[in-house]
């Protein structure tokens, strides 16, 4: 069931290239969420006799264990993300409501993930779930810089705990040892043992979203394989 509840903005990380992380402290606990699901996030204050106001969705990075706290992870890109690195600063009252959304990766086969910048924090809660028993999971990881890749600490912890996760990190400038370019279906395909029995997941921005969807259908990957993080 979801629930409106308002946060205080207790941290803002801010990773340089205007991306942003912001770590809300809620007014109670978080109701139960799963990995890959994502919240709508509002400045304006809400008034529960009357509409929810302007919000925007984005994935909820922390992991479902963390009910006290919650983290989102966002590029400015147009007005209302304009508005969040101007408003929501430390401090700041903003609400939110969740979960919603239905991007959740099945454990239980293999899996193939293609991050595109903050498109990875719909997997980083998945990811942090991995143990020594996790079936394999292959994650391509790209962004424009180095810096940018701002949850590989995390995701090389998650590959030290987990041997089934194999990850591959791309910069558009060939920085921090990762391969140049995007995130490539080319490189991560000979990763797969099983490449048309994986079931393959893709988050970012809408260009990477269309393009990757069309290429793993062109490789043969069934239709009902191949999931599209396409709520933005």
């Amino acid at each position: 069931m979801t629930q409106k509840l308002s946060c205080r903005v207790e941290r803002v990380i801010d990773h340089g290239g205007r991306v942003y992380s912001l770590v809300l402290r809620p007014e109670r606990q978080v109701p139960r969420f799963r990995a890959g699901q994502f919240l709508h996030l509002a400045l304006d204050p809400y008034d529960p006799t009357g509409f929810w106001p302007e919000s925007r969705v984005f994935s909820i990075a922390s992991g479902p264990g963390q009910r006290d706290g919650i983290r989102i992870t966002y590029a400015v890109h147009g007005r209302f993300t304009a508005r969040m690195e101007a408003d929501a600063t430390e401090g700041r009252a903003v609400w939110i409501k969740l979960p919603y959304g239905d991007f959740l990766i099945d454990g239980t086969r293999d899996s193939a993930l293609f991050a595109g910048g903050t498109g990875v924090t719909a997997f980083t809660a998945f990811l942090e779930s991995l143990d020594t028993a996790s079936r394999p999971v292959t994650l391509g990881y790209g962004a424009r810089t180095a810096d940018l890749l701002i949850y590989r600490d995390a995701i090389d912890a998650c590959a030290r705990r987990a041997p089934a996760l194999d990850v591959l990190y791309f910069t558009e400038d060939g920085s921090g040892g990762a391969r140049h370019g995007r995130v490539s279906i080319d490189a991560v395909w000979p990763r797969l043992r099983a490449p048309l029995e994986t079931q393959c997941y893709v988050s970012g921005p809408p260009p990477m979203l269309r393009s990757m969807a069309a290429d793993l259908r062109a490789r043969g990957v069934p239709a009902e394989a191949i999931h599209i993080d396409a709520w933005e």
